[in-house]
């Protein structure tokens, strides 16, 4: 094969065969934004019963902000049973004073071994289930750092009275223009609820739990007998095993809001936990996706693999691969390449970084235009910036995937201090 008199080399074909596959791989993800772009967002019928909830909060010393979610939580505009439930776990500060005086009712649990948000959910689960009965149908999961809108449970009751048994929600972020960081990290959050898990909704197939600011149904807590997930990322295991199981999760455009890291070194340590984490649920499920596509033919089983699957690990082994060819063939003066095929290569790694960092690019763009009402942020200089660093931003997750491979990760909590309420948030525009 000759290109401009030059015969290819096969790193260059390399390159073509790892940008072709991720094109065919992730294109359904364009087909979800254009899907997104022609029709909004989903729809959901007014529900014919307000269910009952419980509100399950882990909480490790977060005091300062603790009041501020159970507050956004009992003050919902919803005529249905709410309760709203804090596990103080393992605090050394006032997390638990501070949660009751806002109303909720506080367990303290102290348990070293079993740290965690994870172990921290079995045991809210497990003691709501034995003091409560079947009073509640439902459990929101949400993190100690987060706000609910005032209408939030009214939406999310209108997906799980459709008959979603999971659901998750519309994930926006408190401090959009704290830093870099944190503007990337929203920029991912709302993309995913309006181009992803709300595509999915509208095309029928299955969404993914994020985190925190998701339902799930009392009977399939019960069902298990508590919390079995307790990998580094215990929303993606969930989620893949909603998948392999065929239960559907549902989408809801119920807003709520994330505090995010601010410092580069936070965001490490946390998307550090993250990959490692996926790379866990990746090994665990793999073979029941592989299962769910070629034997079941579920397309959610496909889009979940593409989820937890180490893309940019792929990414990381070519762009070696490429540095490798051209320090070679720099010092061997022709004899393993010439400097045409030198040339070559360096184009085409050059190109391969340049879309990369233009998809993402667009990405952000697209999620900033159509996303714009739902940013809030007094330093509107920062939406702009953040257009240009958030694909930075997405290129440190590909020296990430190597080191989480080698890296033992423990779980390591976030602080968390802006402490605002909705009005508050809202506000900043």
């Amino acid at each position: 094969m000759e290109f401009n008199g030059v015969g290819l080399t096969p790193i260059v074909v390399l390159n073509f065969f790892v940008w072709a596959f991720f094109s065919f791989a992730y294109l359904y993800q364009l087909f979800y934004m254009l899907w997104v772009l022609a029709k909004g967002v989903v729809k959901l019928p007014p529900a014919k019963k307000n269910h009952s909830y419980a509100f399950v909060i882990a909480a490790h010393n977060e005091e300062p902000v603790i009041a501020n979610l159970v507050q956004s939580i009992l003050n919902q505009e919803y005529d249905g049973d709410i309760g709203c439930f804090v596990v103080a776990d393992n605090c050394t500060d006032n997390t638990a004073e501070v949660a009751e005086a806002a109303g909720a009712t506080v367990w303290r649990r102290d348990d070293l071994v079993r740290k965690g948000k994870s172990w921290a959910l079995d045991y809210a689960f497990s003691s709501i289930l034995d003091k409560y009965g079947d009073r509640f149908e439902g459990f929101f999961v949400m993190d100690a750092d987060n706000i609910v809108a005032p209408n939030y449970v009214k939406v999310m009751n209108d997906a799980f009275d459709e008959g979603y048994l999971v659901c998750t929600s519309y994930r926006n972020s408190k401090n959009f223009d704290s830093s870099w960081i944190s503007s990337a990290y929203a920029t991912w959050f709302l993309r995913e609820a309006r181009f992803l898990n709300n595509a999915r909704m509208m095309l029928g197939t299955s969404c993914a739990i994020s985190g925190s600011g998701w339902l799930v149904s009392a009977s399939i807590v019960r069902g298990m007998h508590g919390w079995r997930f307790h990998t580094l990322t215990e929303d993606i295991q969930f989620s893949a095993f909603c998948c392999a199981h065929g239960i559907q999760i549902g989408f809801a455009p119920a807003e709520f809001f994330d505090e995010q890291p601010v410092t580069f070194k936070a965001s490490w340590v946390q998307r550090m936990r993250w990959t490692k984490g996926f790379y866990q649920v990746f090994f665990s499920y793999c073979h029941n996706l592989l299962h769910g596509i070629f034997v079941r033919g579920r397309f959610a089983s496909y889009d979940m693999l593409m989820t937890i699957a180490p893309a940019m690990l792929l990414s990381l082994v070519s762009m070696l691969l490429n540095s490798a060819y051209l320090i070679v063939g720099s010092l061997s003066h022709g004899y393993f390449a010439t400097q045409g095929e030198i040339l070559m290569c360096l184009g085409s790694l050059l190109l391969t970084l340049s879309s990369m960092y233009v998809m993402f690019f667009m990405l952000a763009l697209v999620t900033t235009i159509c996303e714009r009402k739902h940013i809030y942020a007094r330093k509107r200089w920062r939406v702009f910036t953040n257009l240009f660093t958030f694909p930075l931003f997405m290129f440190t997750y590909i020296p990430m995937s190597v080191i989480a491979l080698f890296k033992k990760v423990e779980w390591v909590p976030t602080k968390h201090d802006i402490a605002v309420n909705f009005d508050d948030v809202v506000s900043n525009s």
